[in-house]
């Protein structure tokens, strides 16, 4: 993971987002595994990052070699700012206000793809154990408020993590049914893509669709409800796992989100050659554990034709880890100091 020559260091991590910034220290030596020190933030109470950070190291004495935050949106240049804040984050200026000589910034999406080579089995939860490549890489998928991904490549010595918008790709549809959601959301939306249809604005859309074509639910869940919720996900989910009275409509909503899912999860798998494994991350997969193993996921998965049989031997997992992506800013830190 790091340079061997390296010595201890101890790494400021980073999750930055518009309603939530968490921040971590973490020790090289344990494996970056588990944190030392935690706090979480309501980001909108800061003018920005740097009073958080000092904030949250007045409290901890310890000495930062190095800092990685991971960012809601692009990082160019060492720049970013994310889109539901009006903080402007530079790497230089931010290294000079809260004393560290090293400070990067990454997308966040990537910083928890560098999380997944700290992971063990008891981080993660297999959907396809699969024949795993050494060296293969790796692709990540994280379905949430919006659909990330990225990718890792071996370069013979660690896993690199590189970014991907893949989730604005074409939504391309597998089947009857899907062709008609495309239909339906391109009379509402200019460009169709994956994140429309499989993310949290994902749900509400294809929950939206089914409404429209005469499908019904329960009252709680009818879309005009759903409309004026802060947050619909929560209620589309309960709806459609709750056994006692489930609701059809989200029950709907979340099989075919599921299936979309694992054709979008195959794909990626496919256009980077991820024989090491392709990890879910985001906050929708872990509260969908059931829905995810019933055989949907996996059988969109594998339909690539010509292509299933490689399919199968694809190690498929859902990262577990509530820490993820303070590691995986952690572990780029110490990555991008090596290089200075």
């Amino acid at each position: 993971m790091t340079n061997p020559d390296e010595k201890d260091l101890t790494v400021l991590a980073g999750d930055i987002g518009g309603t939530k910034t968490a921040l971590a220290l973490f020790s090289s030596r344990n494996g970056l595994h588990s944190p030392m020190a935690a706090e979480n933030y309501p980001s909108k109470d800061y003018p920005g990052l740097e009073a958080i950070v000092r904030n949250f190291l007045s409290r901890c004495d310890i000495p930062i070699d190095r800092a990685g935050f991971g960012v809601a949106g692009p990082v160019v240049n060492g720049r970013a700012k994310i889109t539901n804040l009006p903080w402007v984050m530079e790497e230089k200026a931010l290294a000079q206000s809260i004393g560290i000589r090293s400070v990067c910034l990454v997308n966040d999406v990537t910083a928890f793809a560098n999380a997944v080579p700290l992971l063990g089995k008891n981080d993660l939860h297999p959907i396809n154990k699969g024949d795993p490549a050494q060296g293969g890489s790796m692709a990540v998928v994280a379905p949430g408020t919006g659909l990330g991904e990225a990718f890792l490549v071996w370069d013979g010595f660690r896993y690199r993590a590189f970014p991907s918008e893949g989730g604005h790709a074409d939504f391309a549809p597998t089947n009857p049914m899907e062709a008609e959601l495309l239909e339906f959301l391109s009379s509402r939306l200019d460009h169709v893509s994956y994140e429309r249809v499989c993310s949290g604005m994902g749900l509400s859309n294809i929950h939206a669709y089914f409404q429209r074509a005469g499908h019904e639910g329960n009252p709680e869940c009818s879309t005009e409800r759903l409309s004026t919720a802060e947050d619909p996900v929560p209620h589309i989910i309960r709806g459609a796992l709750n056994d006692k009275q489930p609701c059809r409509l989200c029950r709907k909503t979340l099989a075919a989100f599921v299936s979309i899912l694992g054709a979008e999860a195959g794909n990626m798998a496919l256009k980077t050659l991820a024989t090491g494994g392709v990890y879910l991350g985001g906050g929708i997969p872990p509260r969908i554990l059931r829905v995810l193993e019933n055989g949907d996921f996996f059988t969109a998965f594998i339909r690539k034709g010509r292509m299933s049989d490689l399919m199968k031997t694809i190690p498929v997992h859902i990262i577990m880890h509530p820490e993820a992506a303070l590691m995986g800013a952690a572990r780029h830190a110490i990555i991008a100091g090596c290089q200075d």
